[in-house]
């Protein structure tokens, strides 16, 4: 591994360092410890089955070829990538199952923006119950955002991190929106005292910026519509129904708010559930034989049919850079794979949930970069995935082979040579 010590506790690790390397290759397994949680329950119920492949993969047979040009393995990929964990499941079986020195299954791991994800999934489930109005203004459920850049954007908006707010996720700026974000939340205000500190630099509904305040405030709208904080909605709505075997941590500031913009740790066993329940198209089976809806079909398709105003949103981004022909729904990514478009849930230091609706497979890698963002680390971890695909249902890549109805003329969804690009997440 690129650190193949074991990872132990520093004695000078605390709130404000510790993703910081080298106190993240322990920090990361154990979160606690470092900052107060509240639990996100597992429930009574039995546990999702994770059955073994019968023929398991074999990651140092797997070719990928990298974004510099030369061709390794996936076990080349994780070892070049300070990977905690890696796991596959395809068809609902587990193909490969990997933890770093002091890491393992029953440990949670911090997964930080891949929360955003869980987070949209309660607002959807909260959308298909009517407890939130997706065109309403975020100032209805949230007053104290009335006199914020937030006044008048839609929940819609939150969803598709579309609003007109100013904020800036960049974490190399020492004064930028997500350095702010990290003092107030250690600070004794906490999360809901910044907020509505925030400006506005243009209309909402504009093209797609990728920013965790805007999933801040779909906590908020959450909680305030349904009366429950959003530990208990997690749990409620997803975690216990969808089978988790254990569970889940969230992050909370001073106040006890949860940070709903990166602050969950779990398993990457349960990791491999969530995603399986986002392959199955938001259901399980129950134990009569029968399948039990968790999230709403509905909104999940809709996360994946991509339109015209989508793509438009995502290409005048950033982040079409490092997805080129992507797109980003309801707290979700989406990227043009080489099997077919690819649901991705991140967080940075190399948190990923790789969902390929194609190949029925789910990827979990959890890790520990030493820097936020790497975008060659990146590139590597989601070649390598798709190369897992590949292997495991011998499928022929399909390359930019269609284009979505919808999609405005002349917009491309891929077809030129993959490059890194910018890190987005």
């Amino acid at each position: 591994m690129s650190d193949a010590t074991t990872p132990t506790r520093y004695a000078r690790v605390s709130a404000a360092n510790w993703l910081e390397a080298p106190y993240n290759r322990w920090s990361m397994w154990h979160v606690r410890e470092i900052s107060p949680t509240k639990v996100v329950s597992h429930g009574a119920g039995p546990a999702l089955p994770l059955p073994d492949r019968a023929q398991p993969l074999d990651l140092d047979r797997v070719e990928v070829a990298r974004v510099d040009g030369s061709v390794g393995t996936v076990r080349d990929v994780l070892d070049d990538t300070f990977t905690d964990a890696f796991a596959v499941l395809q068809d609902g079986e587990v193909a490969d199952e990997w933890y770093a020195e002091g890491g393992g299954p029953d440990l949670v791991h911090a997964v930080l923006s891949v929360t955003k994800s869980l987070v949209g999934c309660v607002a959807g489930i909260l959308l298909d119950r009517g407890v939130l109005d997706e065109d309403a203004p975020v100032e209805q459920y949230v007053p104290e955002l009335a006199p914020s850049g937030y006044a008048g954007a839609s929940v819609r908006h939150l969803l598709d991190m579309r609003s007109g707010a100013l904020f800036l996720e960049d974490y190399t700026d020492p004064i930028g929106g997500i350095r702010q974000l990290g003092e107030w939340l250690l600070g004794e205000q906490g999360l809901y005292a910044f907020l509505p500190t925030l400006g506005a630099e243009r209309p909402h509904g504009g093209h797609f910026l990728y920013r965790s305040s805007e999933t801040d405030v779909l906590g908020w709208v959450c909680e305030r519509a349904s009366g429950s904080l959003m530990a208990d909605l997690i749990g409620e709505l997803v975690w216990a129904p969808m089978g988790a075997s254990d569970d889940a941590e969230i992050m909370v500031d001073r106040t006890g708010t949860a940070v709903h913009d990166g602050g969950l740790s779990a398993t990457a066993r349960d990791l491999l559930r969530f995603g399986q329940l986002l392959l199955t198209g938001g259901s399980v089976p129950d134990p009569e034989g029968g399948v039990r809806e968790v999230l709403p079909p509905r909104w999940l398709r809709q996360a994946w049919a991509v339109d015209a105003d989508v793509r438009s949103a995502f290409v005048e981004s950033p982040a079409e850079q490092t997805f080129p022909g992507g797109w980003y729904r309801n707290q979700f990514w989406f990227r043009v794979g080489e099997y077919g478009d690819v649901l991705l849930c991140m967080g940075i230091h190399g948190q990923l949930v790789y969902v390929s609706r194609r190949t029925r497979t789910v990827c979990v890698k959890l890790s520990s970069w030493p820097d936020a963002q790497n975008p060659a680390y990146l590139q590597d971890t989601l070649r390598a995935c798709d190369a897992v695909s590949g292997a495991l249902t011998r499928q022929t890549p399909t390359g930019d082979i269609h284009r979505l109805p919808g999609v405005v003329s002349g917009l491309s969804r891929g077809g030129t040579a993959r490059r890194p690009g910018p890190s987005v997440i």
